[in-house]
């Protein structure tokens, strides 16, 4: 019989545990939608405590393969003059954090690089940003919330001071008239049990 390597049992137990994992933690957290809608059609509204954030794109793209990915950003005709004369600056570089297979520790720097370079490309990218939209309708409910709050405070404190104003009157009511005590009750009649 074959023994499992503790590397493969290691992997098998991580797979086990992943999707209770990610389970318990969409549990805790809010539920956000994020829809893509073409035209004039509608967004869904938020329910059951769901956050539902739209973004609204022309009828045109419906059936198109997103702009992101139409064509390549990083193709010289893309590129601005700017960058390019910046690619000419550092075509002597190396040694350390250069990103070069030139001269020692010239391949430190290619990671900081590619990170440079991917959040500049967030950046400048047209694409949805679901983060704003996320943002701006967690203010709006926010707003809704301390409106309903400030009601809700109104209509709590009009009761209590009806139910102050009525406990008075009971008080005022009970010391204007001494009560009597009460006579006792006539007893019922005994019932007699049939006769078999």
């Amino acid at each position: 019989m074959k023994r499992l390597s503790p590397a493969l049992l290691f992997v098998a137990a991580l797979a086990a545990a992943l999707p209770a994992g990610a389970s318990a933690q969409e549990s805790a957290a809010e539920k956000i939608n994020q829809l893509i809608i073409y035209g004039d059609d509608p967004c869904p509204a938020s329910a059951d405590g769901a956050i539902t954030v739209c973004a609204r794109k022309d009828e045109a793209e419906r059936f198109r393969i997103p702009k992101p990915l139409r064509e390549n950003p990083n193709a010289s005709v893309n590129q601005g003059w700017t960058q390019r004369v910046k690619a000419y600056e550092t075509v002597g570089a190396f040694g350390v954090n250069s990103c070069s297979p030139v001269g020692a520790g010239g391949a430190t720097g290619c990671m900081a690089q590619l990170i440079n370079s991917a959040y500049s490309e967030k950046k400048q990218a047209s694409d949805v940003q679901f983060g704003k939209l996320i943002e701006e309708e967690r203010a709006r409910r926010l707003q809704t919330i301390d409106a309903d709050t400030a009601a809700e405070q109104a209509r709590v404190e009009v009761l209590e001071k009806e139910y102050e104003a009525r406990l008075k009157r009971e008080r005022d009511g009970e010391m204007s008239q001494p009560t009597a005590p009460a006579a006792p009750a006539p007893a019922a009649p005994l019932a007699t049990p049939p006769n078999p």
